[in-house]
């Protein structure tokens, strides 16, 4: 996750981003996100983009310490994902499906994060 001052100055780098294999995926349903994929269906490399006070940042860091800290919920994520990605050929039908169940999770980070 980058944070910048100006979110509009990202997309100036678009074509450059291409150039080097990205795919330009714009807010792809976070408002006031900027994100950049690499690695088609077999993805390798997601870089998102947030301007400095997006309230999404905080969401993202307390999800991103609730899973250094819980490593069985890690277990459990990763298996999860690993078996959407068995089931789905496409990101389109594999987003979707991950939805409620990272949400349930990242339900469990923001408690977890305001009891501490």
């Amino acid at each position: 996750m980058c944070i910048v001052k100006d979110l509009e100055k990202v997309d100036i780098f678009n074509n450059r981003m291409r150039f080097f294999g990205y795919d330009v995926a714009g807010e792809w349903g976070i408002t006031g996100r900027r994100l950049f994929r690499k690695g088609g269906d077999s993805r390798t490399h997601h870089i998102h983009f947030y301007q400095f006070d997006n309230p999404e940042i905080e969401r993202h860091l307390i999800f991103r310490d609730y899973l250094r800290t819980h490593p069985k919920e890690v277990d459990k994520y990763s298996r999860f994902k690993e078996d959407l990605a068995q089931r789905y050929e496409t990101t389109r039908e594999y987003s979707p499906a991950k939805k409620n169940f990272v949400s349930e999770m990242e339900q469990k980070a923001l408690r977890w994060f305001s009891e501490s």
